[in-house]
């Protein structure tokens, strides 16, 4: 890792303590999406992480992204193609939500979908209507494969 010396950026850098409580997110996850490649640090001679302050930018962008449910493999994906470990302009952030448009709307389809089918069931919770979309008598799904047969998006 980059070591500094003192701070190196205008207005300086943040610990992981400030970027912790300025970003809403715990210690244990900025070390977790360090580890994961999502966000860099620097490191002081005494070997303490130090932020730059566009970090905030950043993790604010990966809270967003899997708020949506954008998995970590792909936020990081997404976040290695920008130059220098940075957060994404606002051009950039449009090209990523872009690239993420097809898999959010495949998503929405497949909750809809959800939704309608359990309509029913809800208002009792027994799910052994006849009516029922997920009763499987006899398992005869299990022959079709693993999962959740009745549930996942119709292929085409």
């Amino acid at each position: 890792m980059p070591r500094i010396d003192e701070p190196v950026l205008p207005g300086g850098t943040l610990s992981v303590g400030e970027v912790a409580r300025r970003s809403g997110v715990a210690v244990s996850t900025l070390h977790f999406y360090e580890a994961k490649g999502l966000i860099r640090s620097l490191r002081t001679e005494g070997n303490q992480r130090r932020f730059p302050r566009g970090i905030l930018r950043r993790v604010a962008v990966i809270k967003v992204a899997q708020r949506t449910g954008i998995p970590l493999a792909a936020i990081q994906a997404a976040l290695a193609r920008l130059p220098d470990g940075r957060a994404p302009t606002a051009e950039e952030w449009a090209e990523l939500s872009r690239a993420w448009r097809a898999e959010l709307d495949d998503r929405i389809r497949t909750l809809s979908q959800l939704r309608d089918q359990l309509d029913d069931c809800i208002g009792c919770g027994c799910l052994s209507l006849k009516a029922c979309p997920l009763r499987n008598p006899q398992d005869v799904l299990g022959a079709q494969g693993p999962g959740p047969r009745l549930l996942e998006p119709e292929a085409g």
